[in-house]
């Protein structure tokens, strides 16, 4: 592997670059960070029954988003390339699962939950799309702050050219996969199957093609076989520490319940629109990709009918 280019400017400098090159992004995730720290603070203050069996479901939950993306990788170790109209329409595939589950497993419960709260309908709204607006706040931040590279576009954020190539798609994936673990989390705070079962079912099916092409496409840059499967296993663990955040976040608070689903809806959402979706369509596959979404969200209702 052709080895990355050393940065001479310290780490604090390369960040101060990057907050007067991105003021607003970096004023959003200041105040992003404020206001979940906030929230985490008010849900650990509110009484929390059975909420050691709300966690265990929620880290089996995420558990179960690593293991399938572990799952997902292991067939790099036997193929060294996938074409890519399969991996833009596996990629697709799980896009519109992720939409599906934002919509159906987050967006709506989310709602109904603040409705009951408030009484109102607006002001269940308001509070979901101000989790939302945290969501993405949060993940523009991390994007624009968090060295990482695509497999398209290349690497970005502060300090890439001093991070070997393998460790910026771990980053990579790790920003992809800690918002599908929060929602897990998120899903299971207040000891809701029908929220917390289908959602991590749909993420976990969801892993399972993304994992594929995070080894391929390491695999596609010359990194062994057991190298890009373990990098593509070593991203999926953020899924069971975001899930451990997102239950924690939310704890016994029904406050907190209908802004953490919010949250975790507005970062899938950026996650989809910003990486994955534009992913697919780069290469000339744009109509089998969306294909691959439509079945993907068709999938994911029907998870969360018939598991909801």
């Amino acid at each position: 592997m052709t080895p990355q280019p050393t940065s001479t400017v310290p780490w604090h400098q390369l960040m101060s670059l990057q907050i007067r090159a991105h003021p607003v992004m970096a004023l959003g995730l200041g105040l992003a960070l404020l206001a979940v720290g906030a929230l985490w603070l008010q849900a650990s203050l509110q009484p929390a029954s059975e909420a050691d069996a709300f966690t265990r479901w929620a880290l089996w939950g995420g558990a179960a988003g690593f293991a399938a993306t572990t799952l997902g990788a292991v067939p790099a170790l036997f193929f060294g390339n996938l074409r890519q109209k399969t991996e833009d329409v596996l990629l697709g595939t799980a896009a519109g699962m992720m939409l599906a589950a934002a919509a159906f497993s987050l967006l709506l419960p989310g709602i109904e939950a603040g409705t009951r709260l408030t009484g109102h309908a607006t002001w269940g709204v308001a509070l979901v799309v101000a989790g939302m607006a945290l969501g993405v706040m949060l993940m523009l931040g991390l994007d624009a702050f968090t060295p990482h590279e695509h497999d398209k576009t290349g690497p970005c954020g502060p300090g890439h050219d001093r991070c070997n190539r393998v460790w910026l798609f771990v980053m990579a994936v790790a920003i992809h996969n800690l918002p599908e673990g929060m929602a897990v989390g998120v899903g299971f705070a207040q000891g809701d199957l029908s929220v917390g079962m289908p959602l991590a079912i749909a993420i976990a099916l969801q892993d399972i093609p993304e994992g594929l092409a995070v080894a391929m496409s390491l695999r596609a840059i010359g990194t062994p076989a057991w190298k890009a499967v373990g990098v593509a296993a070593l991203g999926g663990l953020l899924e069971p520490l975001g899930a451990w955040i997102g239950v924690s976040l939310v704890g016994g608070s029904a406050m907190a319940y209908p802004v953490g689903l919010g949250l975790a809806a507005g970062a899938m959402l950026f996650v989809v629109s910003h990486e994955v979706i534009p992913e697919t369509h780069r290469n000339g596959h744009q109509t089998a990709a969306t294909l691959g979404l439509m079945a993907g969200f068709a999938l994911m209702m029907v998870l969360d009918t018939g598991l909801g």
